[in-house]
């Protein structure tokens, strides 16, 4: 007799309401199909850790697991170690930002930040403001607490702030619970907001009684101009993000926070219920990483790399996309947003693209309804090398064109308008 058993998923009736209007995360999605051999990856923002010289990797775990190793393997403070707050305050006065340890938490990535700003404070319906599209982590740590997200449309200069003046109009009296920003190299867009938009939208942030949250992994991976100030450094209500996992680890899931005492307090109260604490051994790990190693040589390192790349990527898009395709040109950080014709669905797409070897993020997933950005995609030029992109670039211009040929043929047969221009 067989001993095949069929199970059933009991627990349907049974799930919050907030789980069920959850998202999936489609670059999580894509990680197997990713790490296949004939697969060319441009979906995942992944640093190219190898770039990390072995023996500033040893002496930072030397440190946690040898000379600290009494606090690196016991439990800590819920907010993080002081010697760690620390070193983030030093890397926060790098970019024009003063703060004391006891304005810094820290957390299990910046993801875990923004999962504990969105526990203390969305409650269900509350109006939440972002960039559209946005990072999509971002939406589904909003989204398990069911506020409403409104996005802002973004150019190349950052979020536009005469959409953002109309949308504030148009809520009026109590305005947003917060605004979530990422003002450096924007995931997924790649522009970067110019400093009169910064000042605008502080300005706004007053006038409309809301709260600025800025996410600023990339911030330090600028491949041309110069630095522009955090939001941060022009008000010290901006709520600051920060993360090592892009110039460091992603795998020690290190961040912290830096705000106002009041705020973080609020933080605290519920990280102890999430985790009672984060991993004092990454965070010794970091520590020594930052203090006892030329990690900004290796930072070095990493810019150089990524603008080889971006430029490679840049350089294969204008050469092998159609031209009905526009695209971002960032000035840092890791990520293109491709815009096609309307007609195109990058979802559907994908499969073919996977079966050519090419992977990428469909634009859908960075906004909180799915039906937009379906003619959009993001590209990760930080991973794969210059010849490895060129030659994705290649075949995911194949696979397009493909498609572009299909919908001339059914306009030239009548079978669909011609769109209004």
């Amino acid at each position: 007799m067989s001993s095949a058993h069929i199970i059933f998923d009991q627990t349907g009736g049974k799930v919050a309401h907030r789980v069920t209007t959850m998202r999936t995360s489609a670059v999580r999605d894509l990680f197997a199909a990713a790490s296949r051999s004939d697969i060319i990856s441009l979906s995942g923002g992944m640093p190219d850790v190898s770039l990390l010289p072995p023996s500033a990797i040893k002496k930072a775990m030397k440190a946690a697991a040898e000379d600290d190793r009494a606090v690196a393997l016991q439990y800590g403070s819920t907010d993080g170690r002081v010697e760690t707050k620390q070193v983030f305050c030093d890397l926060m006065r790098d970019i024009g930002v003063r703060c004391k340890p006891e304005n810094v938490m820290i957390t299990s990535g910046a993801q875990e930040a923004l999962d504990l700003i969105a526990k203390a404070f969305i409650d269900p319906g509350d109006i939440i403001l972002a960039e559209g599209p946005t990072y999509l982590g971002a939406l589904q740590a909003f989204s398990a607490y069911e506020p409403d997200v409104r996005c802002i449309p973004f150019d190349e200069e950052g979020m536009r702030m005469d959409l953002l003046e109309a949308e504030l109009e148009k809520i009026g009296k109590g305005g947003p619970k917060f605004l979530y920003t990422i003002p450096n190299f924007q995931n997924p867009g790649g522009v970067t907001m110019s400093p009169p938009r910064r000042k605008r939208l502080l300005e706004l942030a007053k006038e409309y009684d809301f709260f600025v949250v800025e996410d600023d992994p990339y911030g330090r991976l600028r491949y041309d101009g110069g630095h522009m100030k955090p939001l941060k450094a022009l008000d010290d209500d901006v709520v600051y993000l920060g993360t090592v996992s892009k110039v460091f680890a992603p795998g020690l899931r290190t961040g912290w926070v830096v705000a106002s005492r009041g705020f973080l307090a609020k933080l605290n109260l519920v990280k102890q219920g999430t985790d009672l604490c984060g991993s004092a051994f990454n965070q010794v790990v970091v520590q020594h990483y930052f203090t006892d190693t030329p990690w900004q040589k290796t930072l070095q390192t990493f810019v150089d790399t990524y603008r080889t790349r971006r430029d490679a990527m840049l350089a294969a898009l204008e050469a092998h996309f159609p031209p009905e395709a526009t695209w971002t040109h960032p000035e840092g950080g890791f990520f293109v947003w491709v815009t096609l014709p309307e007609y195109v669905d990058t979802g559907s797409m994908l499969s073919v693209a996977l079966e050519k070897g090419v992977t990428y993020t469909p634009g859908d997933g960075f906004f909180p309804k799915a039906s937009a950005g379906q003619n959009c995609m993001r590209l990760a030029f930080c991973f794969e090398s210059p010849e490895n992109l060129d030659e994705a670039i290649r075949r995911l211009a194949a696979v397009i064109e493909e498609r572009l040929e299909l919908y001339r043929a059914f306009i030239q047969a009548g079978a669909i308008e011609v769109p209004s221009s």
